[in-house]
């Protein structure tokens, strides 16, 4: 029997990693499909080791396929010698994925999603798309390489925050398509533009997917209340005991904690059973734990 057990946790464990490398390679091709299909047309500088590409295409014409492996095998080298390999595994899977679909991937015409001259309708949809592939793959762990490594590697010998060495990264990188031909005061807006929109992007996949809200009930119907939410909403309730510091009368408290979108059918229950009742809601960062996320180590 324990055996068994043992092979059933096994296939489980391989079935998530197999579900989360197909999400990661599906948030990649979102990614990389935003850059072919409105950024490298419209030569629309982003952030990143992409954005080092994008720049050495434009002045060049060498794919960006060949500068993003190149770069990010030479970071994945120093990364896995002051870093460690843990940090790298999926690093490189998501490296080569990335490279493969901007290899495959062909490069849209001019004008064939937006107009011609509507080069900030592309840096707008492109950073929403980039910014929802990239949500994706950090929703499963993944990773795309680039300046994730050097933000990590700056990160392990000095005080400098994760977000802070990214944004510096990315700010000069973009601003460095000011010395292209094509550079001007315009195309750095429109890369800062993207960069603004990716990342909102990127938080509303990671917050929208995980966001949760609390609920404090006070009311004299509590069992009742509390009874129908375990039977119709499926989340556990905790009673706690308090008191009115006006009245200086005993209360029951119902704490609940559950999805946004099933913040409705608590209220419902709520006005079905006591409409007098006192309700306070307010969300919840991160909830972690039976029925809600899965704590995760990487």
């Amino acid at each position: 029997m324990l055996g068994k057990l043992k092979e059933k946790g096994i296939y489980v464990s391989h079935k998530m990693n197999l579900k989360e490398h197909v999400f990661i390679a599906l948030g990649l091709l979102l990614y990389a499909g935003a850059w072919k299909a409105f950024l490298l047309p419209h030569q629309i500088t982003g952030g990143g080791v992409t954005g080092i590409g994008a720049i050495v295409y434009y002045a060049t014409g060498l794919p960006v396929s060949v500068t993003f492996f190149t770069i990010n095998t030479v970071l994945l080298l120093i990364a896995i010698k002051s870093i460690g390999i843990k940090f790298s595994i999926r690093t490189i899977y998501g490296v080569a994925v990335l490279t493969f679909f901007f290899s495959i991937l062909p490069q849209a015409e001019v004008g064939t999603f937006v107009g011609e001259s509507e080069d900030f309708m592309a840096c707008v949809l492109g950073g929403l798309l980039s910014g929802v592939g990239i949500g994706v793959v950090f929703l499963f762990n993944g990773s795309s390489g680039g300046t994730d490594i050097i933000a990590k590697i700056v990160n392990k010998s000095r005080n400098i925050t994760l977000g802070r060495i990214l944004l510096y990264c990315d700010v000069f990188i973009i601003s460095s398509s000011y010395f292209l031909e094509i550079g001007s005061v315009e195309r750095i807006v429109y890369g800062l533009t993207q960069l603004t929109v990716s990342t909102l992007a990127i938080d509303m996949v990671i917050n929208g997917v995980r966001q949760s809200v609390q609920f404090f009930i006070f009311s004299k119907e509590y069992e009742q209340i509390s009874s129908r939410i375990n039977s119709e909403v499926h989340r556990g309730v905790t009673i706690l005991d308090g008191m009115g510091w006006y009245s200086k009368q005993p209360v029951k408290v119902i704490t609940v904690i559950a999805r946004k979108n099933e913040s409705i059918k608590i209220f419902r229950i709520v006005k079905e059973v006591d409409s007098n009742a006192f309700i306070s809601q307010s969300s919840a960062i991160g909830v972690y734990g039976e029925g809600f996320d899965v704590i995760k180590s990487k």
